[in-house]
């Protein structure tokens, strides 16, 4: 039985708060939470007054004054924090769980409809009752032999234990080639505007204006480098230059607003183009360039996209001989989508299982798809891939 199957527990004595606090520090100390401010801070204030025994149930306004400091009669339909925080925990929540060696721990749930938490025990092994057996004498010989299985077996397990242990995750190994880098990383954003003449404060700070996708996206990838203590630099690409390239591995975040991307992914199978006389943009297949799956017509309204796609690619660049990997949208949702993916070790492990034997020492282009939920992009998705 999984652990989300077992019975709601309620704690009742302090060892066992105890124990549910403990796994809250484990679940916040991870990957999914610990890059983050809002997402923590929610969590343990729910799991705090759960266990402080309220049975209230709460209400969104009152969180977002306890938790986020918001006015007492602030708008939550303007400013909804309290909403869309708590369904990115729920998201992560569930990302925690499925991950290896998560099953036996005490779970701890924020289910959809409510902002009170759950806690779960974790399941017991069942207990088989070994069947009665006639005993019968043994020879030294099968007593020798039986030693030997014995300590065969005990080796085996010793060492596929270390191999599970010790070998790198699809995510590291997706990451290698710059994590593994002397060199610094640089990561060049795309920027909203760089045509502007600049010779006031004002309009130098009009002309840095960064897409929020473009902007989150930076912000889970620089948090992947910090939880590897990987030394990085942040730049606006159209303000880089190109020798910037040579320094060392690049991260490129933007499609059309980031010229650079748009030149590394040209070169590619998958890469983006754009008619202006329609203001159609999309993503070609240079295998099948008559079909156009993954378009956008530029000027409709957002509310009209259900989905978005972007390419993400690991290659070594021809033009610098270095290592440079993309996190690029064809609208902002796809871009979003696409620094989630890149940090999602479910979706490394999805492309470890799908792709060929050593690509991870290989090129490589990933095109995914993501639903659009309002103004935010859902999980990502893989729907091609490409390997040289």
């Amino acid at each position: 039985m999984e652990p989300h199957a077992t019975h709601r527990w309620i704690p009742e004595t302090d060892a066992e708060r105890s124990a549910i606090r403990e796994q809250l520090d484990r679940i916040l100390s991870s990957l999914l939470f610990k890059n983050s401010k809002r997402y923590p801070n929610l969590l343990r204030f729910v799991v705090e007054r759960a266990l402080e025994g309220h049975p209230d149930p709460l209400k969104e306004r009152t969180l977002g004054i306890e938790v986020f400091g918001r006015e007492p009669h602030y708008d939550t339909n303007i400013d909804p924090v309290v909403r869309t925080t708590a369904v990115e925990i729920r998201k992560r929540i569930a990302q925690y769980y499925h991950e290896p060696g998560h099953e036996t721990e005490i779970r701890i749930d924020f289910p959809p409809g409510t902002y009170m938490p759950e806690f779960r025990m974790p399941p017991k092994p069942a207990v088989v009752a070994p069947p009665a057996a006639t005993p019968r004498p043994v020879s030294k010989t099968n007593r020798l032999y039986s030693r030997i299985a014995i300590v065969a077996v005990l080796a085996i397990c010793a060492l596929s234990g270390a191999w599970y242990w010790f070998s790198p995750s699809p995510l590291e190994r997706f990451w290698a080639p710059v994590l593994n880098s002397p060199d610094p990383v640089s990561l060049f954003v795309g920027q909203n505007r760089s045509d502007l003449s600049v010779d006031s404060l004002m309009q130098l700070q009009e002309s840095e204006k960064v897409a929020f996708a473009d902007a989150t996206a930076l912000a889970k990838i620089t948090g992947l480098m910090m939880s590897y203590r990987r030394s990085f630099r942040t730049r606006l690409q159209p303000s880089a230059k190109m020798e910037d390239l040579r320094d060392g591995p690049a991260i490129l975040i933007g499609a059309f607003n980031n010229s650079w991307a748009l030149r590394l992914t040209g070169q590619s199978r998958f890469h983006f183009v754009h008619t202006e006389a329609t203001n159609m943009s999309w993503i070609q297949d240079k295998e099948h360039p008559d079909v156009m799956r993954w378009r956008h017509v530029m000027s409709a309204p957002y509310t009209d996209a259900t989905e978005d796609w972007a390419i993400v690619s690991r290659v070594i660049d021809p033009t610098t001989g270095r290592v440079v990997v993309t996190a690029s949208g064809l609208a902002k949702f796809g871009t979003e989508a696409a620094g989630e993916f890149l940090i999602c070790g479910k979706c490394m492990r999805e492309l470890d299982a799908a792709a060929p034997r050593g690509w991870d020492r290989k090129n490589m282009q990933i095109v995914i798809a993501a639903n659009v939920v309002g103004r935010a992009a859902g999980p990502p998705r893989i729907v091609a891939m490409y390997f040289w």
